[in-house]
């Protein structure tokens, strides 16, 4: 238990530590923000797009989709900053963390909202139509507001998980939290740092998955 406090709890580690972690911290939450803000969006004006079933572009649509649900987050991070650049895009691995978890999120978002806007019962649509509204009208003012509520369970879960991605970064150099928790490691020797670390990730999450199970009972609706 000696050996277990000194290596891994050690106070005056993380204390020395604690100015470089939360500089780490503040990236991870602005991160975390950002890939929900564009994923979220993102998905749900796929899921719009693929409403109007214009079969070359659902096609398309659902290639990407299914590509990037398959592969894992890092490899996602990897190709956007290692090989992108070979196709004369260069992007910071900030930036690069930031578009590939949000695609991620996009892609799995987008998934979940048509999931929400099929289950909506056809007649809903005839009726909508039969009262000279739109297609488009329909969809927005008719239909999504049916579809978000369904998604908003499985949606809030897949949101934490892929936003728990950003510690993913530390591989391409982003000075987030685990990043951060590394640099500090290899000049102390001491892996008290990442214990820190992950406790600032409970402060982040667990809130987070307080706050998801809050909009689920509030928000949330089952057909």
């Amino acid at each position: 238990m000696e050996q277990l406090g000194k290596y891994f709890f050690n106070l005056d580690v993380m204390w020395g530590a604690l100015p470089a972690m939360l500089e780490g911290f503040a990236l991870t939450l602005e991160i975390a923000v950002a890939v929900v803000l564009i994923g979220i969006t993102s998905g749900l004006l796929l899921a719009i797009v693929r409403a109007f079933q214009i079969r070359p572009l659902n096609w398309l649509l659902v290639f990407l989709v299914d590509l990037l649900r398959a592969l894992p987050q890092l490899v996602v991070i990897m190709i956007v900053y290692f090989a992108l650049p070979y196709a004369g895009i260069q992007l910071s691995s900030i930036v690069s963390t930031i578009v590939s978890l949000a695609a991620i999120l996009a892609a799995v978002s987008e998934e979940i909202f048509w999931a929400g806007i099929t289950i909506v019962p056809k007649g809903q649509w005839e009726a909508a139509r039969s009262t000279g509204l739109g297609f488009l009208t329909t969809l927005i003012h008719v239909v999504l507001p049916q579809a978000i509520r369904v998604a908003i369970p499985p949606l809030t879960n897949w949101t934490i998980a892929i936003t728990k991605g950003t510690a993913l970064g530390a591989a391409v150099a982003v000075p987030e939290i685990i990043g951060q928790a590394l640099s500090v490691q290899s000049i102390v020797a001491n892996p008290s740092p990442l214990t820190l670390g992950a406790l600032m990730y409970l402060v982040i999450f667990a809130p987070l998955v307080q706050l998801s199970r809050w909009i689920e009972r509030r928000y949330g609706w089952a057909v």
